[in-house]
């Protein structure tokens, strides 16, 4: 039996994680309490202990505004880690699958990005996130990196759809930002997508090894998505008060950290290899009945 070990299992992409991947192996989870990634040795020391065929990193410091107070600890967490995580990978002869992100691109193209896009980040997280990418392909060949966008999920930490549930269950109006542009996605669609590329890459003849862009399929404005959110939640009953979201510019919603206007990822390389992924209203509506059923059983 294939032996995972999964770094970030607490995160909101990790928690899916530990599901998906336990249909191809044995899944040894790592949380924040387990591993401190800021320590090379205490990393060095899970793949050594645990000898795993594949290793997953869903862990990463995301926290974009802050990243530009905190550089350091971003750049141990989403650069420095990955290329230790890489090395050993590299030594024990493992596959390395890593999460990387939209900030890496600077935002000012029109048409999706692909993955042989050109990069150029405009924040510290998109920065460490580039030199992260950078350490995993100097380190290790059987490495699958994958780019993911505005991802939410029913567990972890907060993340848009549950702050604006929050807010629009305060509130009659909110402020969105209706320029930027990118793919809403679900972290269940993400855990199957990797997955999917790990059972891809096991079964092919050929080498899959590489980046990959996964996101929904669509595309809309943050504006958008707030919309999307609070039409779905009502359609369940989510207690609300909000009215009325109104749309703004991002010069009026100011940030320490910039984003990227247009950050539409190119999904067709990995469509090529497990088909077109959901489209992200389905995946919401999926999220939000997940999310109600996982609020009542807490009760």
């Amino acid at each position: 039996m294939v032996k995972i070990l999964l770094m970030g299992a607490q995160g909101q992409v990790g928690i899916e994680l530990q599901h998906t991947l336990s249909s191809l192996g044995a899944v040894i989870a790592l949380g924040r309490s387990a591993l401190d990634l800021t320590q090379r040795q205490q990393i060095d020391q899970q793949i050594e202990a645990h000898q795993p065929q594949v290793i997953v990193n869903a862990a990463a410091y995301t926290a974009v505004d802050k990243a530009e107070a905190e550089p350091d600890l971003a750049a141990a967490i989403n650069a420095i880690a990955p290329g230790v995580m890489a090395e050993a990978a590299d030594r024990i002869g493992a596959t390395l699958v890593h999460l990387s992100t939209d900030y890496v691109f600077d935002g000012t193209q029109s048409q999706p990005y692909r993955e042989d896009s050109p990069t150029h980040p405009q924040s510290v997280y998109g920065h460490t996130k580039q030199q992260g990418e950078e350490a995993i392909r100097q380190a290790c060949d059987r490495h699958f990196i994958l780019r993911t966008a505005w991802v939410y999920g029913a567990y972890g930490k907060s993340n848009f759809v549950k702050t604006m549930l929050r807010l629009g269950a305060e509130r009659e109006e909110l402020r969105v930002v209706m320029d930027q542009v990118g793919s809403p996605t679900w972290a269940r669609d993400i855990g199957g997508a990797i997955a999917a590329l790990l059972q891809a890459a096991n079964t092919s003849e050929a080498s899959l090894y590489g980046t990959y862009h996964f996101t929904n399929s669509g595309v809309a404005s943050w504006y958008d998505f707030a919309v999307a959110i609070f039409e779905e939640a009502q359609y369940l009953w989510f207690p609300l008060q909000v009215k009325r979201v109104v749309p703004i510019t991002t010069a009026e919603f100011r940030t320490p950290a910039h984003r990227p206007a247009y950050s539409v990822l190119s999904t067709t390389k990995i469509a090529g290899l497990m088909g077109t992924p959901p489209h992200w209203r389905t995946s919401l509506r999926k999220m939000l009945a997940q999310w109600q059923t996982h609020q009542s059983l807490e009760r």
